[in-house]
């Protein structure tokens, strides 16, 4: 089934050359079934790039998903253009009164900051407290989900002596998860950042499980019981190319910026990535559509409390 998204969202002629089954506004308005309504909080600063991934995933699913976008009203994007996001994003005060199946919030380029010293701080806690009684499950990536452990669990975020870069093993540590049925026992994720959550903060409160993480990179994916809130501290959503950009960039800017690790063939930068998470990615966005918003969502969207 297809994922609705806006006829003119730069997106869509992206995923119609992947095969992903895409359907716009017009031709939805004549099927007689309801979509799961999903909206995505997007803080990364390659908009663009940021709808594309997660779209991608969300609409390689035998489900119609009908896609919101939506910005925080007290930061405005850098680099995307006003009349993109103009176009196709809302603002939360435009959604406040609606019910969504699924959230995600993204992650953002701001960890390094306290979190209430981030610009829409306010605005984000807002928008998780909201989420709470008008989503039937928000999934939190990266930084976004330090922020939600922080805002719901007070649970703290802390510096890496180094950038975590690359791509990592990880293994499941609650293997009855149906967010991750399918899943092998080991699969690979990238990440990308600056700081940490500690796994004992987080089994530490009433209600969270740690269900997945890595050697190297720490817990992956914890979630309160019945999945209501869930949080991702890697990137499946990334495209080969994301850690090859970001790695450039900053060796360009004269960053202290290490080689992203297991991704480059034999550590060459000169080689095309390889890309060994694709599947787990379509696998876990697919399970948590099916199992944890699909399934429990109520038909009449007006109910989810």
């Amino acid at each position: 089934m297809p994922i609705k998204i806006p006829n003119q969202l730069p997106a869509t002629q992206t995923l119609h050359e992947e095969n992903i089954f895409v359907i716009t506004e017009t031709r939805a308005t004549t099927q007689d079934i309801r979509p799961l309504r999903i909206v995505m909080l997007n803080l990364m600063p390659q908009k663009i790039t940021t709808e594309t991934q997660i779209a991608r995933l969300i609409g390689n699913t035998p489900l119609q998903v009908e896609l919101e976008l939506l910005q925080t009203a007290t930061h405005q994007s850098k680099h995307t253009s006003a009349e993109h996001m103009l176009a196709f994003y809302k603002n939360f005060k435009d959604i406040k009164d609606q019910n969504f199946d699924g959230m995600i919030i993204t992650g953002a380029p701001v960890e390094n900051l306290p979190f209430e010293e981030v610009e829409y701080w306010d605005e984000l806690c807002e928008i998780m407290e909201w989420s709470k009684t008008h989503v039937t499950s928000t999934l939190h990536i990266c930084w976004g989900a330090q922020a939600a452990l922080y805002y719901h669990y007070g649970v703290q975020k802390y510096p890496l002596d180094q950038k975590l870069f690359g791509v990592f093993e990880h293994t499941l540590d609650y293997k009855r998860s149906i967010l991750f049925r399918g899943f092998d026992d080991t699969f690979m994720v990238p990440h990308s950042r600056h700081t940490m959550n500690r796994r004992e903060d987080i089994e530490a409160i009433p209600g969270l499980r740690v269900l997945a993480s890595s050697k190297e990179a720490g817990v992956f994916v914890a979630s309160t019981d019945k999945g209501r809130q869930i949080f991702v501290t890697g990137h499946s959503e990334y495209d080969a190319d994301t850690l090859k950009k970001e790695y450039l960039r900053d060796k360009k800017q004269g960053l202290d910026i290490q080689l992203p690790k297991n991704y480059f063939p034999n550590d060459d930068d000169t080689k095309e990535p390889i890309v060994c998470w694709r599947s787990c990615a379509n696998l876990f966005y697919s399970n948590w559509l099916n199992y944890f918003v699909y399934q429990t969502t109520p038909y009449d969207i007006t109910k989810i409390n």
